[in-house]
């Protein structure tokens, strides 16, 4: 049976204080543990580390932008264990470009394209609705948020065209240089009608990595053995990202279940010739087909993100891809 993803379930404000309060006393012998605070939940170490914040307060536009551009439902920061910043909010260049996050951008939905990923469209957009579930053990702490993927009428009126529960998890490693960032996300249509993704270069789950990457001093990696002016429109089982950060090397690696729909994944990556080469890796499902969901069902992608400060080998990275495609959907 379907997974069924709830609608407006936003635990009761006295479960999740408790949950937090909790989170925050078990602290000391975790090896992470959730805050909310300021919009954010933030996911620090024992000795305060933040190492990544999941945003669900709005975030507004910058000063003087359009205010379409605001949005909530996005991970930033994303810090290595030594404390390197690993994603970008909001660049000049992309306003709508915020972190860690997963909008999609071409669909159909009752006849009509709306666009969640270009939020100065005004087409729609992606929000958080609720707080479904809060987890924690020594060695990992979770959030399962839902998310809205909201359709904006000419009317003025709005319609839930998609609905996402997203598990986010963060997760110790091994190697004290590295963690692990594990995204699941679960999604059933938001009407009784189909929503589609139609096919398109881009769209899904990206990460826009730090503002003094380049392709001068950044590179890119896929599991394919391809670097970045081969890797867009490439498939891949992962991909990484590294540059320098505070005087070394740190990066994430991203991974893809292979279950997800169209593995192994096509990839939008900018070359040089897009914007200097900076860093933008999209797992991009629909970059080569479309993606209709039916009501009733639940569709699920997942990835496993490792964070490292230092060196990593393609090598090691295969490993961790045996590791994580054999745990079950």
């Amino acid at each position: 049976m379907p997974h069924k993803l709830l609608r407006s379930s936003l635990l009761p404000l006295a479960t999740s204080f408790l949950l937090l309060l909790s989170s925050c006393a078990d602290s000391e012998k975790s090896f992470v543990s959730i805050v909310d605070q300021d919009g954010r939940y933030d996911f620090a170490t024992s000795d305060g580390k933040t190492l990544l914040s999941y945003q669900h307060a709005v975030y507004p536009a910058p000063e003087g932008v359009d205010p379409a551009f605001a949005r909530s439902g996005f991970i930033h920061p994303v810090n290595t264990l030594a404390g390197q910043l690993l994603t970008r909010i909001q660049p000049d260049d992309h306003y709508h470009h915020y972190g860690i996050w997963n909008p999609w951008t071409h669909t159909s939905f009752r006849g009509k394209e709306v666009d969640f990923w270009n939020l100065k469209k005004k087409q729609g957009t992606v929000r958080f609705a609720g707080l479904e579930q809060l987890s924690q053990g020594p060695e990992f702490a979770a959030i399962t948020v839902l998310h809205e993927h909201v359709a904006f009428n000419e009317d003025g009126s709005e319609t839930i065209a998609l609905l996402e529960n997203q598990r986010i998890q963060v997760s110790a490693s091994e190697r004290p240089d590295r963690y692990y960032l594990d995204i699941s996300s679960s999604y059933q249509c938001g009407t009784d009608e189909p929503f589609t993704i139609v096919e398109y270069r881009y769209g899904g789950m990206c990460w826009r990595g730090p503002a003094s990457w380049n392709h001068e001093n950044s590179s890119i990696l896929t599991s394919e053995g391809i670097t970045r002016e081969g890797a867009d429109g490439s498939r891949a089982r992962w991909v990484l990202g590294q540059g320098p950060l505070d005087g070394k090397t740190a990066g994430i690696a991203i991974l893809s279940h292979p279950s997800n729909y169209n593995s192994p994944t096509p990839l939008r990556v900018w070359e040089k010739a897009n914007h200097y080469g900076e860093t933008f890796i999209n797992m991009a499902p629909t970059k080569t087909q479309d993606w209709r969901m039916e009501p009733g069902e639940t569709y699920t992608l997942r990835y496993r993100m490792i964070v490292y400060s230092g060196e990593i080998t393609a090598a090691a990275i295969d490993a961790e891809w045996e590791t994580f495609a054999s745990e079950a959907p």
